[in-house]
C-alpha cells in the first residue's frame, strides 16, 4: 500500500491527544416492540483505535445508525467533544464524525476524484450564487478541494486512478475509496463498518496498515469488524455487544480471555447473559402451555372414558326394557287372537 507521509499531521477535525471524543451514554433502541439496542455506554479518545465486536445480529451497526444519525435513540445521548450531537445524519458529518458503510456506497458512475470531492462539501463555504457566477473565490475554493482530494488519494494509494469510473475498481479499492471520501469531511472521528469483509489476507493487512496510518494523522476511529485476528492487532480497546447490551470491554487480553464472549460466539447460554429474563420468560409460557395441553388431554381422556364406561350399561338397560315390551305387545296379541277364535268353532259345531 502507497501512504503519503504529508498527510500524517494533525488534520482540521482532529482533537487534542487524551480528549474524549465520543461519550455514548445509555443508548437504547427499540422498534417497536424489538430492543436491537440496551443501555450501551461507549467512549473514544483522541488517538484511539476502539473496536466494536458481537455475532451477528447483536446490534453493532444499529448502534453505529444512532450514532451518526441516521437513527434517533429512543433513550440516551451521544457526545462528541462534550457537544450533544444533532439528530440529523449531515449535522453530525459536519460536526466531526465520518462513517464508512457496511455494503459500499459509492456513486458508481462518478470519477474516483469526484467521489472523493462530494465528501468536501461539508468543508466547502462557497453558495449557490458563487457556483452560478463562478467567481475567483470559487475558483480558488474548488482548487483547494481537488488538491486535498489528490491528497487524500495518495494517502490510500489510488491517485493514479483519480479518473477512473467508481464502478470499475477492484472490491480492496472501493473499499479505499470510501475511507478517502469518508476523510474529505476532515473528521476528528472515523467510524469503519466492516471495512476488511471481503478482502483477502493481503488487503486485510494493507486496510491495517491504512488505519494506522489515520490514527497517526490524529483521529480516532470505531471500527466493527468479523476478523478477530485483524481486530486484536489493531485496537487499543475492543467492546462486545451481545443481543443489544454490552456484555464486556477491555484490551485485547482481556476480551479473549473472557469465557463470556467465547460462549456468546459459540452461542451457548451463561449465567446473567444478555436477554436471559427474557428468554426465561418464553421458557415459563412454553411450560406452561404444555402443562395447560397436557391437563387438557388428560379432562378429555377421562371423559372418553367414563362415556365408554356408561354406553354399554346404558344400552343393555334399553336393550332388556325393549325386549320386555315386546314380550308384553306379542301376550296381548296371543290372548286377543284365542278370544276371537272361541265363538268360531261354536258356529262350526
Amino acid at each position: 500500500m502507497t501512504t503519503d507521509t504529508t498527510t500524517k499531521d494533525a488534520t482540521p477535525g482532529a482533537a487534542v491527544p487524551g480528549e474524549t471524543v465520543l461519550d455514548a451514554r445509555g443508548v437504547t433502541m427499540r422498534f417497536g416492540g424489538l430492543t436491537a439496542v440496551r443501555g450501551v455506554d461507549l467512549t473514544v479518545n483522541a488517538g484511539e483505535i476502539v473496536g466494536l465486536i458481537g455475532p451477528n445480529g447483536a446490534g453493532k451497526t444499529t448502534f453505529f445508525n444512532c450514532l451518526t444519525g441516521l437513527y434517533i435513540p429512543t433513550e440516551g445521548e451521544v457526545r462528541y467533544k462534550g457537544n450533544v450531537l444533532p439528530p440529523k445524519s449531515f449535522k453530525v458529518t459536519a460536526a466531526g464524525i465520518a462513517r464508512t458503510f457496511q455494503n459500499i456506497r459509492l456513486f458508481a458512475n462518478m470519477t474516483v476524484l469526484e467521489n472523493v470531492l462530494v465528501g468536501r462539501h461539508t468543508r466547502t463555504k462557497e453558495g449557490f450564487w458563487s457556483a452560478v457566477l463562478r467567481g475567483p473565490g470559487f475558483h480558488k475554493a474548488e482548487k483547494a478541494s481537488r488538491d486535498r482530494a489528490m491528497e487524500l488519494l495518495q494517502f490510500v494509494g489510488l491517485d493514479h486512478k483519480s479518473e477512473h469510473l467508481a464502478r470499475n475498481l477492484p472490491y480492496g479499492e472501493q473499499r479505499k475509496l470510501e475511507i478517502a471520501r469518508a476523510l474529505a469531511s476532515e473528521p476528528g472521528l472515523l467510524l469503519l463498518d466492516e471495512p476488511t469483509a471481503g478482502m483477502n489476507p493481503q488487503e486485510t493487512r494493507a486496510t491495517e496498515e491504512l488505519v494506522f496510518a489515520i490514527r497517526d494523522m490524529g483521529i480516532a476511529v470505531l471500527v466493527i469488524e468479523h476478523d478477530m485476528r485483524f481486530i486484536f492487532n489493531l485496537c487499543d480497546r475492543v467492546a462486545v455487544l451481545v443481543q443489544g447490551e454490552k456484555l464486556v470491554e477491555g484490551d485485547s487480553a482481556t476480551v479473549q480471555g473472557d469465557e463470556r464472549v467465547v460462549a456468546a460466539y459459540l452461542g451457548e447460554p451463561f449465567e446473567n447473559a444478555p436477554g436471559a429474563e427474557e428468554v426465561a420468560e418464553v421458557e415459563a409460557a412454553e411450560a406452561h402451555a404444555e402443562t395447560a395441553a397436557e391437563t387438557a388431554a388428560e379432562a378429555d381422556a377421562e371423559t372418553t372414558a367414563e362415556a365408554d364406561a356408561e354406553t354399554p350399561a346404558e344400552t343393555t338397560a334399553q336393550t332388556a326394557e325393549a325386549d320386555a315390551e315386546t314380550t308384553d305387545e306379542t301376550a296381548e296379541a296371543d290372548a286377543e287372537t284365542t278370544t276371537d277364535a272361541a265363538p268360531g268353532k261354536e258356529n262350526d259345531r
